[in-house]
């Protein structure tokens, strides 16, 4: 069983379909890339995923329990989190005060109080920063805090949803070394990015998204194979 299942999943505002019956699947310990120009569907597939918009059809999923109707906390505290695009940190609340909300949707009785700790190892920068406010940290250092922040409800499942935007190359690098690390922590990942050639360096599978559909999938190097990567990224398949 996979630990996330999208059944013909399609989302809607008003009049505008921005996914098209998906159906995709990520098993555990995996890094699955989900591909696409803007405006493709990746982010309302995320948001669908963690009940933060809802699904005109289809069902998610995720270890088993239909996650689809279910508010966003009880899918956190089931163990499946979302670092949002242009990482959305509370400037005016320092770096520690971040992380402890991340915290928040956890039951009491089922914090870690190392977490926090956990995670200035993982991120030095932050550990330097921990009573700076957020709003102050460069981007890459704010995009650190968000995915910090995500994992300081120990997630068995992660979103990212664009976590190079904006980014200086260098600081790129850092962050997609990092996420593939996660991977040696036990998360899953299921990741949402335009930088394509990095994705699929880190990603074990992916899919690649067209028009809110699913046009390409498959292991990075048959994706580089088929030479259809480009022809997807300008509408078509």
């Amino acid at each position: 069983m996979p630990l996330l299942a999208v059944r013909d999943l399609e989302v809607r505002y008003g009049p505008i379909q921005a996914v098209r019956g998906v159906t995709l699947s990520v098993e555990q310990g995996e890094i699955v890339a989900l591909l696409g120009a803007n405006g493709a569907g990746k982010s309302s597939l995320l948001t669908a995923c963690m009940g933060l918009v809802p699904h005109a059809a289809g069902a998610v999923e995720f270890d088993g329990w239909g996650a689809h109707g279910q508010k966003t906390e009880a899918i956190v505290r089931r163990g499946m989190t979302l670092t949002p695009e242009g990482r959305r940190v509370f400037p005016h609340l320092t770096v520690q005060e971040n992380l402890d909300i991340g915290a928040a949707a956890r039951a009491r009785a089922k914090r870690n109080p190392d977490t926090r700790e956990q995670m200035f190892a993982l991120f030095p920068v932050l550990q330097e920063r921990r009573g700076q406010a957020a709003g102050t940290l460069s981007g890459g250092e704010q995009q650190m805090l968000a995915i910090a922040r995500s994992l300081m409800s120990e997630p068995r499942m992660l979103l990212l949803d664009e976590p190079s935007l904006g980014l200086a190359p260098n600081i790129v690098d850092q962050i997609f070394d990092l996420i593939a690390g996660l991977r040696s922590r036990g998360i899953t990942i299921l990741l949402v990015e335009q930088n394509v050639e990095l994705s699929l360096d880190i990603a074990d599978r992916a899919y690649v998204l067209a028009g809110g559909r699913i046009v390409l999938q498959g292991k990075p190097e048959e994706l580089r194979a088929t030479g259809r990567l480009e022809g997807a990224y300008l509408g078509g398949a």
